[in-house]
């Protein structure tokens, strides 16, 4: 591994030159001639039924190009979710009813943003409104209001949707309403593990919602040919391919109909991963006008309308022997996935997938429930799952080693997983650095030192510390649409490469990792590689960047994209250098030479010249694609977390020093320290660089951070308001690589940037219990709730 010339380097970013001036162009930044500006009107309600649209006064105002509502769109449904057991439930506009405060019911498009916001004054809607409600377990009641009573009634889709309703509801052993989701996993015996079990505890948490909080606000331009026929679209996005796949499929166009053009990605954070009625209405719009139209949603309208993550109940029981090893385990989580189903299938599934790979349970059972509510719309977050799921198991463990007076970190070594060992699921764990983690962190936070629960003193400071650890897991990507991410590697005359990869940067760096993965394969410098990406005319399909799939996935294709322009290369070389054997010649600094003999050696442009003029004007240009999990089609299930679900798990542990002052309630994280099993790392700094971005987003999320609803209105929708973490709040930062070496990884990579966000939230919840001998369970951790846990309120 020390001989990589590039690999595990810290390359600088090859986007930073172009993003440090601010040339990098943005959605937002995109201006086209005769473009028209949408606005949207939404509901002022959080449930209520649409008794008339009259858009009759707007649609006379000078200047007003068009005005649509659902009516326009009666038959257009899409969904994150879309099967027979999850069909869609989602509109670009409502129809009928709405269903959350924001719910999209008519859009103008206009000469300019000023004219599109007063037509929208003169829209005028009779609304009927109807009870709400506003927790899911209120919402789960037979009782209680239903939300989708008539979405789909007099369509084709109704029968299936109300057959899967039913289906979901028979499935649970209690009837349940608004169902939107339903998961079902059980292996071992967990009834007998529970009888065989020395001791025996209980536990409810509860996590709030969060923003996503990215810099660059959604936006979507779109631009359609009346000549070509061709729709041209420029979108936030994580994934090109799956919103060209959706605006193909709600708009009825052929996908080679539809251009996603690159821009630049300001923040996703899992928040731009589905297709958005903005996106959807500013294409149909373009189309119906033949003109661009643009559509940018401000700042209230993000953390309204878009998405946020799911508001989790998780309840826990687990029975363990005296010596801490855990025997049996039964979870459940209700998931609060808003007005339309969003993530809600996808994050209880992954409640279950993020915290089976940590512990080895042999009796285990989990049921996941996701349920609508007249709140926003819930969807992926950095981790989907994985900070609600870990901060919950973690902290419950934690009391029981108190309760059986056992170190927790004993407890962790006694039952983590390793190297080698085979998931109930069938999927192997060829990489797994979990108790090297622990014994970096544990040392790094220096545990029994600062642990409070080893101290007998007696302390009356108004300051008290105390130290938290937690584990948490993360896919290398997983099966979805597109199944796989493919790459291509063009060499040119002089030996300088273009990569062309679907994949979109969205701050992680990965333009810089693959092209790093580039140039260690084939032999050239960083500074000979062009990538053009994020552009589904130009580049080849990619699974998109999330689930953490870039490195592990898009990684691969790259590696044999160009290990085969290596070998076509290495083949022409031959020929001239008069060698038989490839495997005799090597290659570096665009230089081809003999292993034994390095003085002999030809320049790549020679090479490259030779196969146009030998092989009938042949370039060389290699071809690569991997799939998420090679050779297999064993699917996951949603329902039954059945199949397999990645080929590589990324591990984390996570620990946390805090400081709480108990007159005022307030909790200062002092120190955080992460050991990340990433795998070889491809790029240390960009690792770093990711996990200093979960530390702050996790510690945010732990601490402060929390959307505030209050009858499915939102009472803070701003930067101002929204409590983010600023630069002064920034910890002691100590980040360990825990290097496995992933075999079916990239020169060793797997995933890095989504784990170690679920972990700080734990380690932070256990050293705050630790500091103050009270534990909270519920996030974010506030002062208030510090002064009532103390009983001071």
């Amino acid at each position: 591994m020390s001989d990589y010339k590039f690999i595990g380097k810290d390359i600088p970013r090859v986007d930073g030159p172009v993003k440090a001036t601010g040339k990098a162009i943005y959605t937002v930044d995109i201006k086209l001639p005769g473009m028209l500006y949408g606005k949207i009107l939404r509901s002022p309600y959080p449930h209520a039924r649409i008794l008339n649209i009259d858009t009759s006064e707007a649609e006379k105002l000078p200047g007003v190009q068009a005005v649509i509502t659902g009516e326009d769109l009666r038959e257009v449904r899409y969904a994150f979710v879309d099967t027979p057991r999850y069909p869609a439930d989602e509109q670009p506009l409502a129809v009928n009813k709405v269903r959350y405060i924001g719910d999209e019911v008519a859009v103008v498009a206009a000469d300019n943003e000023a004219i599109a916001e007063k037509a929208l004054t003169l829209i005028k809607v009779d609304y009927e409104i109807l009870p709400a409600v506003f927790t899911a377990e209120e919402a789960m009641e037979a009782d209680a209001p239903v939300i989708h009573d008539e979405q789909l009634e007099g369509t084709s889709a109704w029968e299936d949707w109300g057959v899967a309703q039913k289906k979901q509801s028979h499935e649970s052993e209690v009837k349940i309403s608004n169902l939107s989701g339903h998961t079902a996993v059980s292996f071992g015996n967990v009834e007998q593990g529970f009888l065989e079990s020395d001791y025996i505890r209980e536990d409810r948490f509860e996590l709030k919602a969060t923003a996503h909080c990215q810099m660059e606000p959604h936006a979507a331009v779109a631009s359609y040919d009346p000549v070509t026929q061709k729709l041209h679209v420029w979108l936030s996005t994580m994934g090109i391919f799956l919103k060209r796949y959706f605006l193909s499929k709600t708009l009825n166009l052929p996908a080679s109909k539809i251009r996603v053009h690159h821009t630049y990605v300001g923040g996703a954070f899992g928040g731009k991963i589905d297709l958005f009625p903005y996106e959807f209405c500013a294409a149909y719009l373009s189309i119906k006008l033949g003109r661009p139209v643009k559509i940018e949603l401000d700042r209230e309208e993000v953390f309204m309308t878009t998405r946020q993550r799911h508001p989790i109940i998780v309840k826990i029981k687990s029975g363990v022997k005296k010596d801490g090893t855990i025997l049996a385990q039964d979870i459940k989580v209700i998931a609060d996935n808003g007005a339309y189903r969003g993530s809600g299938p996808v994050v209880i599934f992954l409640c279950h997938g993020f915290s089976f790979p940590i512990y080895n349970v042999p009796n285990y059972r989990y049921e996941g429930f996701s349920i609508y509510t007249n709140n926003g719309i819930r969807g992926p977050q950095r981790g989907h799952g994985a900070p609600q799921i870990r901060f919950s198991i973690d902290s419950h463990l934690d009391l029981i080693a108190r309760d059986i007076g056992l170190d927790l970190v004993e407890m962790m070594f006694k039952n983590v997983r390793h190297k080698g060992d085979i998931l109930p699921n069938g999927d192997r764990l060829n990489s797994c650095g979990l108790t090297e983690g622990l014994q970096g962190a544990a040392k790094a936070i220096d545990w029994k030192n600062k642990r409070r629960q080893f101290k007998t003193e007696t302390e009356n400071s108004r300051y008290k510390r105390g130290a938290g650890i937690s584990l948490c897991s993360m896919f290398s990507g997983a099966m979805y649409y597109p199944f796989a991410s493919a790459a291509i590697v063009k060499l040119h005359d002089d030996g300088s490469a273009t990569l062309f990869t679907g994949a979109q940067d969205i701050g992680q760096g990965s333009y810089t990792t693959l092209s790093q993965v580039l140039a260690e394969e084939l032999g050239i410098d960083m500074e000979d590689i062009h990538v053009v990406a994020g552009d589904t005319d130009l580049c080849p399909i990619d699974l998109g960047s999330f689930l953490s799939a870039t490195a592990l996935v898009t990684g691969n294709a790259v590696k044999l994209a160009a290990a085969d322009a290596k070998r076509q290369l290495l083949e022409c070389a031959a020929e001239i250098l008069g060698v038989d054997n490839i495997e005799d010649l090597e290659t570096c600094s665009k230089k081809i030479f003999l292993k034994k003999e390095p003085q002999k050696s030809i320049h790549f442009s020679q090479a490259i010249q030779a196969s146009v003029f030998k092989r009938d004007g042949n370039p060389i240009i290699g071809r690569g694609s991997y799939k998420g999990y090679p050779e297999t089609d064993r699917y996951p299930s949603l329902a039954k977390g059945k199949g397999l679900f990645t080929g590589a798990y990324g591990f984390a542990v996570q620990a946390a020093e805090v400081e709480v002052d108990t007159l005022t309630g307030k909790v200062n994280l002092l120190k955080a320290v992460t050991y990340h099993d990433c795998g070889y790392p491809l790029n240390k700094n960009i690792v770093e660089g990711q996990v200093h971005g979960c530390v702050s987003m996790g510690a945010g999320q732990a601490l402060s951070e929390e959307v505030f609803l209050e009858k499915g209105q939102l009472f803070n929708p701003s930067f101002l308001t929204y409590k983010l973490p600023i630069s002064l709040d920034t910890p002691e930062s100590v980040e360990g690589l825990v290097a496995t070496i992933e075999p079916s990884g990239p020169f060793g990579a797997k995933e890095v940037g989504e784990g170690s966000v679920a972990g700080i939230l734990g380690a932070i919840g256990n050293a705050v219990h630790d500091a103050i001998g009270v534990r909270i369970k519920g996030l974010p951790i506030t002062p208030e709730k510090v002064l009532r846990a103390l009983g001071k309120i």
